[in-house]
């Protein structure tokens, strides 16, 4: 899997055990640090943890399994309508 700026995925234990169980996190990739260095596949990622309503909450440097990354490729999260005030579902 290629990882490049935008991605969102699911981080978790497949990916490092730090994100275990309920420290699992959703990541919206801002870049992928190639200039560390890295043990054979793993790789730096910087982007932002995402809430359950694809809100930013934090902004996280991460050394992970490339292979133990998840892609979310339906990840529908609600977004507030900035006319009407109404919820409405987007697709990331």
């Amino acid at each position: 899997m290629r990882i490049k700026p935008g991605d969102l995925l699911r981080v978790d234990g497949c990916a490092s055990v730090q994100f275990g169980g309920d420290r699992a996190l959703t990541l919206r990739v801002v870049s992928v640090l190639d200039d560390r260095p890295t043990f054979d596949g793993w790789i730096w990622l910087a982007g932002y943890v995402l809430d359950a309503k694809g809100l930013a909450t934090d902004k996280r440097e991460l050394f992970v399994q490339r292979a133990g990354l998840h892609p979310v490729t339906a990840a529908v999260f609600p977004v507030r309508c900035r006319q009407a005030g109404t919820a409405v579902s987007a697709a990331y």
